[in-house]
């Protein structure tokens, strides 16, 4: 008996669609896409319970001719490329055909367009694939509105698996932020139950868009900007310097021809270069616009088109790198490279930390006065190893020590215990880390990590008893949230008052915290660190404490002797003072074999 199936045509459309839709974000990412492939430079998204019950988009593009109506409902059906070889020539951000087939086969949606050479415009409805009809319309202006109702309607596995309005709008904030940070030049307004979240005219200067769009200050933002001949390409980094940060990846953005996209190995590269004025578990913010032939990409590997294979990536990610390293490091605006070749003159903004600017010996140092030339050649022949894959890099104390387990030290036993107990303060060191003698023995303790342990046991103690202590405030602190922070505190906001944070919305972009636990200092920085990740109401409380905790005393805060030794005092009542709560190591013990060895005293 045959155990193959045929599968039947509604089937198979059901299957096709499931790969390029998955939740509304998918929807408004396709027909957003189709908006600015179509021209248009206003796009207006209007949303019911987070798109599940109504998406809808207008856009003032060139439209689309009643004759192809129809068609733009046929699988692999699209104006934008006719053979094989236009897919190594790819110009557009839709190609492939399959957005609007796959809505109209999971969803009810009705298309009105019209063209410029039509007196009146047309519109069509479809639903679960088949046509319903097509009409006259009464469209005042040319270009096209999209309306989808009835999501997933004949998908019931799938819209079962849909979650929150507040987790689905986050999605879509995250799928419609890019191609506003990506076209400066556009109108783009996103409503969302009769509520405007984003509202954004165009500007001429992209720091602008950057600032209007995720709240933040322009004067914590760098730019250079480089054209490279000889590859063809052309690279424009927006880079946020040490004040802006976050705990999580979601300020970073790259684009590659006009297309958001990821990178784990571009990623890799610019992250390590914050790296060097960061803490380990914190995220700068940058956006990077790059431009290549069109035969040095290929989006065309999955549906979503986020993934690309790009020809020597590598060589690409070292002229990223130096260039990020020299903005960064300079903590000067550098517009043009090549332009800087001709004068020193280097504006360096107060803006800048100091902390950063001395980080610079620990960074490769960089040629400013090369010429583009040699500075493109030296990428691409001279470092091929410099730009592998990345590996996990190699503190450069193997070039002199060799690991001991019993000179170098990062254990919890009880000797080390016994040892910080006894310990007597020296000194701080580079405003990081704080040093303290006990017998033979040179004990260092990373204060941010310390504080963070601290901080965390007390904060759980307090939560377990539901006694947080609090600590009203005489005028409140404003914090300008980005979109898809506001979404998240619209929904975490009563329990964001259970843990001590009590705040109001402000206006459509800011709130205002009145009161904050007394055991945190950074309050901007502790509430950024709560909307972050998970919901915070199904979040338990080690990782509440965990994310509250993070803005302790920061590398860069000077210590006096008392406030060290108090700190010692604290560290030592936790139940695990030799490792934060992320798991970093807090106390280094060096001893004195170790350190004569170093000296060559043994």
């Amino acid at each position: 008996m045959t155990k193959v199936n045929v599968l039947p045509p509604d089937v198979i459309s059901k299957i096709a669609a499931g790969e390029v839709i998955d939740r509304p974000a998918s929807v408004l990412k396709e027909t957003v896409e189709n908006a600015l492939d179509a021209g248009a430079t206003s796009i207006e998204v209007t949303l019911k319970d987070a798109g599940k019950t109504l998406l809808q988009i207008k856009d003032n593009g060139h439209g689309i001719a009643k004759d192809d109506l129809e068609k733009v409902f046929l699988r692999h059906a699209t104006s934008k490329i006719k053979t094989s070889d236009d897919l190594f020539d790819i110009h557009s951000l839709g190609f492939r055909g399959e957005a609007l087939y796959s809505v109209a086969a999971i969803a009810h949606i009705q298309l009105k367009s019209k063209t410029d050479d039509q007196d009146s415009g047309w519109e069509i409805h479809m639903r679960g694939g088949e046509q319903l009809n097509l009409k006259p319309c009464a469209l005042g202006t040319n270009g096209t509105e999209i309306t989808i109702q009835e999501l997933f309607f004949n998908t019931p596995a799938r819209k079962k698996f849909l979650k929150t309005n507040a987790s689905e709008m986050h999605q879509i904030l995250n799928t419609f932020i890019p191609y506003t940070l990506l076209h400066k030049e556009c109108r783009f307004k996103l409503t969302h139950q009769d509520k405007t979240s984003i509202d954004l005219a165009p500007t001429n200067n992209i720091a602008d868009r950057i600032s209007d769009t995720l709240n933040l200050d322009k004067k914590h933002m760098l730019e250079a900007q480089q054209d490279f001949p000889s590859r063809k390409c052309t690279i424009h980094l927006v880079l946020g310097d040490i004040n802006i940060k976050r705990t999580r990846r979601d300020m970073q953005f790259l684009f590659i021809n006009g297309r958001p996209v990821q990178s784990k190995n571009i990623f890799y590269h610019l992250n390590q270069i914050y790296r060097l004025i960061m803490a380990p578990e914190e995220f700068g913010f940058f956006c990077a616009y790059i431009t290549l032939p069109p035969e040095d990409i290929d989006v065309n590997i999955h549906p979503t088109k986020r993934e690309v294979k790009i020809k020597d990536e590598n060589g690409l990610c070292s002229l990223i790198r130096r260039m990020a390293e020299a903005t960064l490091m300079s903590g000067g605006s550098i517009r043009h490279i090549q332009d800087k070749a001709r004068s020193d003159n280097y504006t360096k903004p107060s803006s800048m930390d100091q902390s950063l600017r001395q980080s610079h010996s620990r960074a490769e140092s960089f040629d400013h006065s090369a010429p583009a030339s040699n500075y493109e050649s030296d990428f691409f022949t001279n470092r091929k190893d410099d730009y592998a894959y990345p590996k996990a890099e190699q503190s450069s104390v193997n070039e002199f020590f060799i690991p001991d387990e019993d000179l170098f030290k990062t254990n919890k036993d009880s000797s080390l215990q016994t040892k910080l107990e006894n310990a007597s303060y020296i000194g701080q060191f580079m405003q990081k880390f704080l040093l303290f003698e006990s017998g033979k023995s040179l004990l260092i303790v990373d204060q941010h990590a310390a504080q963070e342990r601290i901080n965390y046991e007390l904060f759980i103690q307090q939560m377990n008893n539901s006694a947080i202590e609090v600590q009203n405030l005489l005028a409140p602190v404003s914090i300008k949230l980005t979109p898809q922070e506001m979404v998240v505190w619209e929904d975490a906001k009563n329990k964001l008052d259970e843990i001590g944070f009590s705040s109001n919305q402000w206006d459509d972009q800011t709130i205002a915290v009145h009161s904050h636990p007394q055991l945190i200092n950074d309050i901007e920085q502790s509430v950024r660190n709560l909307l972050g990740g998970d919901k915070i109401e199904k979040c338990d409380h080690d990782t509440i404490a965990q994310r509250a905790c993070k803005a302790s005393i920061r590398a860069g805060q000077r210590l006096g002797k008392e406030q060290a030794e108090f700190q010692r005092e604290q560290l030592l009542q936790c139940l695990d003072p030799f490792t934060c709560p992320h798991g970093r190591p807090i106390v280094l013990e060096l001893n004195e074999t170790f350190l004569d060895k170093q000296f060559l005293r043994t």
